[in-house]
């Protein structure tokens, strides 16, 4: 699509010289993705702009064409991705993302049931099991 805006090149005249994997400095910090798109639906093309968060650029993108499949039917052949961007917290506009940007954000801790013995166990209890561990 740009290489027709910009100069006299159709699809048919072109050929892909290679296809590189991008690779992430820091795979281990979770960073804000920014996603310009556009896509062709049955009626349309429209362009968009979506954020995610993620600890590599592939991991955000894969985010991307199974929210684009689900939310808007798109087939990954139907979706140009036309520009990706690492945001800074205040760059940030999807309520979704900003959402977890509080330093005191806090989870609930999952209380496990602890492993009884195997002739110990049986299918019903009267009694329900301790889940508090110290």
């Amino acid at each position: 699509y740009f290489m027709k805006k910009l100069n006299k090149a159709k699809r048919s005249g072109g050929e892909l010289l290679a296809v590189n994997e991008l690779y992430d400095k820091r795979p281990t910090q979770v960073k804000n993705y920014g996603v310009w798109l556009r896509y062709q639906s049955r009626t349309n093309t429209h362009n968009m702009y979506k954020e995610f968060r993620d600890v590599t650029i592939n991991g955000a993108i894969s985010k991307l064409y199974a929210e684009m499949a689900g939310r808007h039917r798109a087939q990954p052949g139907s979706i140009q991705i036309i520009n990706t961007a690492v945001l800074k917290a205040s760059e940030c506009k999807r309520e979704h993302v900003t959402e977890m940007h509080n330093s005191n954000l806090k989870f609930p801790v999952v209380r496990k049931v602890p492993v009884c013995n195997k002739k110990l166990r049986t299918t019903f209890k009267a009694k329900r099991p301790n889940t508090f561990v110290h």
